[in-house]
């Protein structure tokens, strides 16, 4: 966000009184949320009323923050703030969305506005991946359509930008009035229209109407012909129906087979021919659309069964978007919907009923809170949504195939972010290689693997042979370069289509003997040179000899040529990195003069993005970084942190003065001590060193430090300061205490923390 507003030019659009100081600078970005607030001394905090919060008991924590300039409500005591200045309004947040309309209108490039009951931020978002082909796209982030969020989205459109997407969503009558006069589409698209808040309009048509409304002076709208509007309808919004019978060849590249994605997905290919033009190839950017869902937990159960853990709360829109998520993962398997209702939600049971029946599941039930037997599913797809007194987290830990206590979580919505952020440093024709060696990094490589391959990854890396055949046998198909070749593996190699990184001429001579047995030519060959790392590699030196073995065996083709920085995170002194990459770039071309084809060629790992993108050559390979994890403090503040390890008190005792906890009695109690334990020990990967005090865990937002040693399965933390129970949440990494803060009590970094924990500490996925 970048607005270059002076004081006089907000006061004069939201028609505000000045109170305070007048400020002189000019103002770049909108905050409601000081939480978000990095540095707030360009920052225009807006004081909103939500049903929980009131903004302006939020105004000392954002004054401290570097916020001195306020929208309120109400009149301040500005002795408290003597440098901010305030500004007075009616309804701060019809001021907000003033705002949003005078920045609007500043920019003349097309506006697509998105709307329906269900779908609107899949087509969103698959628009953006489609349409980034040609347009620089600025979109609502997540899934901002509120009157909030819409006026949010709107004031991050810039000069950069040549397109917008914006979604719109609307619960009451009059809502996209404003909405309208806000977004000022040029474009719209209208995704579907469902029960979601019909209870708030006297009929459909009226409910029908409101939405439309946002498309009344539109050049054109797309829809799907499915909603089967009239004809009047069709001309006041200059429809453009999309039909069953168009873009059949490139639907069938569509990586989702449920009713709604296709729905979505030849909407989403209508408008992107519309304004690509028809002789745009798309097929790539259409077989890898991303895939979508609302947050959630997502895991394995018992007897082959995929949970979808949604049991937070009964909202009528996230059960549609649940349901909506739980046919895209079905890929044909039973749907089984699991519905829990306390007494005081009994009244939603018809309603709740009618949404799910549109879905069609095999097994559809309400539970209730108490209920002593569980059914049992094999091979399904279950769906757990309900309320928190319904009490489903029972039914969660019935399915659950792992019951221990201590889990990891992967955000992979964190992921899709440090993706994008990464993609930023880099240009549009750099292809990216995930490596997912050691189990993703323990985050689990099946599931991370299949996120990355609908996030357009064009390559994975893996450390050894039995990893990438792992990979082929789940029905991996993209490219994987194996990093550490063993020669004995070679003939698994070649077999599952693998693609070795050849770093001897031993290895080399091996490979081609093992392909002439196998009657194999111009298989694909990585070249690892050794450009002062010291590990594996060519030396410089032994490029000659290299060059005229692979000119005279036509059964190996040179796909790719690499290296790896040693010093990739020294922002100080570059000059051995800088030498590394003068003496890679050297090999290259000593091959290809030799060889005379092109190949790809990849040196930057992921601190090498960060630091030297100008070295990206035609790929780059991304590791640790796409879990938030990187010592460039510029690039760290847009990554989110994507992995959290968490367990739970089991018991709490209280150890008298003088008595010991733990084996060979090293710790002694000075004093009356309240100590938990927790099923956390070095079996799960929390090192045995952590103990006696080196170590600490979080129990309610407060250190709990190890007591004694760490045992196998267990370890002691003190408690005194905390008014701890059994069951309490353990934070082991999370929002408290960062993988860094871990890593560094136990003596290393985060790769050895994340590959170190258990294979029986469940893994638990999150998306949005």
């Amino acid at each position: 966000m970048k607005l270059n507003l002076s004081y006089q030019k907000v006061i004069e659009v939201t028609s505000a009184q000045m109170v305070g100081v007048k400020g002189n600078n000019l103002l770049q970005t909108v905050v409601f949320d000081t939480r978000n607030i990095i540095e707030g001394e360009d920052a225009i905090f807006f004081a909103l009323q939500g049903n929980l919060r009131d903004g302006h008991s939020f105004i000392p924590d954002a004054y401290a923050k570097g916020v001195r300039c306020f929208v309120v409500s109400q009149r301040p005591d500005i002795s408290l703030f003597k440098s901010a200045t305030f500004l007075l309004v009616d309804d701060v947040l019809k001021a907000l969305q003033q705002l949003a309309t005078f920045h609007r209108k500043k920019f003349e490039y097309p506006v697509i506005a998105i709307t329906g009951s269900a779908g609107k931020t899949m087509v969103k978002e698959w628009l953006y991946h489609l349409l980034s082909v040609q347009f620089k796209i600025v979109r609502s982030p997540k899934s901002y359509n509120s009157q909030l969020g819409v006026a949010l989205s709107l004031l991050e459109m810039s000069d950069e930008y040549n397109l917008a997407l914006i979604e719109a969503g609307i619960s009451a009558p009059d809502d996209m009035r404003s909405l309208r006069e806000m977004i000022l589409p040029t474009h719209g698209v209208f995704t579907s229209f469902g029960q979601a808040h019909a209870d708030n309009f006297k009929t459909k048509q009226l409910h029908l109407a409101e939405k439309l409304s946002l498309f009344e002076s539109v050049e054109c709208t797309f829809f799907n012909s499915s909603l089967q509007l009239s004809p009047d309808t069709i001309k006041k919004i200059n429809g453009i129906e999309v039909g069953p019978d168009q873009f059949v060849k490139e639907r069938n590249l569509l990586p989702f087979e449920d009713e709604a994605s296709q729905l979505n997905g030849r909407l989403s290919i209508a408008v992107a021919k519309y304004f690509l033009g028809k002789e745009i190839d798309l097929k790539k950017q259409i077989a890898t659309l991303p895939q979508l869902a609302l947050r959630m937990e997502l895991f394995e159960g018992k007897h082959q069964n995929l949970i979808i853990n949604d049991s937070y709360n009964m909202d009528f829109d996230g059960l549609e978007q649940s349901l909506e998520f739980q046919l895209r993962k079905a890929n044909g398997r039973k749907r089984v919907v699991l519905i829990g209702l306390d007494a005081s939600n009994a009244h939603l049971k018809d309603k709740i009923q009618h949404i799910v029946a549109a879905f069609k599941p095999e097994v559809f039930e309400f539970v209730q809170a108490g209920e002593s037997e569980i059914a049992s599913f094999e091979n399904a797809v279950i769906l757990l949504k309900g309320t928190r007194n319904a009490e489903m987290q029972r039914y969660v830990r019935y399915f659950k195939e792992k019951n221990h206590t201590t889990y990891v979580t992967i955000d992979l919505s964190a992921i899709k972010n440090n993706l994008a952020e990464y993609r930023n440093l880099l240009k549009p024709s750099t292809q990216l290689l995930a490596m997912v060696k050691a189990q993703a990094y323990g985050s689990g490589g099946d599931k991370m693997v299949r996120f990355l391959e609908q996030q357009g990854i064009n390559y994975l890396g893996v450390a050894y042979v039995d990893e990438g055949v792992e990979l082929r046998k789940l029905g991996v198909k993209l490219p994987i370069l194996v990093m550490n070749t063993e020669v004995e593996a070679l003939e698994d190699c070649i077999r599952h289509d693998l693609e070795p990184a050849i770093f001897s001429m031993s290895q080399l001579d091996r490979l081609i003997k093992e392909l002439i047995i196998l009657g194999r030519s111009n298989y694909p060959i990585h070249i690892k040179i050794d450009t002062g790392m010291h590990r594996l590699g060519f030396y410089p030196e032994q490029m000659s000899a290299l060059c005229d073995l692979i000119k005279a065996q036509p059964e190996v083709t040179v796909k790719s040529v690499y290296s790896h920085l040693a010093d990739a995170d020294n922002k100080r002194d570059k000059r051995f990195t800088a030498q590394q990459i003068k003496l890679f770039n050297q090999c290259c071309e000593q091959l290809y003069k030799s060889i005379n084809y092109s190949f790809t060629r990849h040196i930057l790992n992921s601190e090498g993005i960060a630091n030297h993108s100008i070295a990206q050559f035609e790929m780059v390979r991304l590791g640790i970084g796409m879990y938030g994890i990187s010592s460039n403090s510029d690039l760290k503040r847009k990554l989110q942190p994507a992995f959290a390890w968490y367990s739970a008190i089991s018991q709490i005792k209280t150890i008298k003065k003088g008595e010991s906890v733990g084996y060979l009695r090293s710790f002694i109690a000075e004093k009356e001590t309240t100590i938990a334990i927790v099923p956390l020990g070095y079996a799960d990967g929390f090192r045995r060193s952590l103990g006696n005090g080196k170590g600490q865990v979080f129990v309610k937002g407060k250190a709990c430090k190890t007591v004694g040693r760490v045992c196998m399965d267990m370890i002691m933390i003190d408690v005194s300061s905390v008014k701890a129970k059994e069951g309490d949440l353990v934070e082991i990494i999370g929002k408290q205490q960062k993988i860094e803060q871990f890593a560094s009590q136990m003596e290393t970094i985060p790769y050895e923390v994340m590959t170190s924990i258990s294979s029986r500490v469940q893994r638990i996925y999150l998306e949005e």
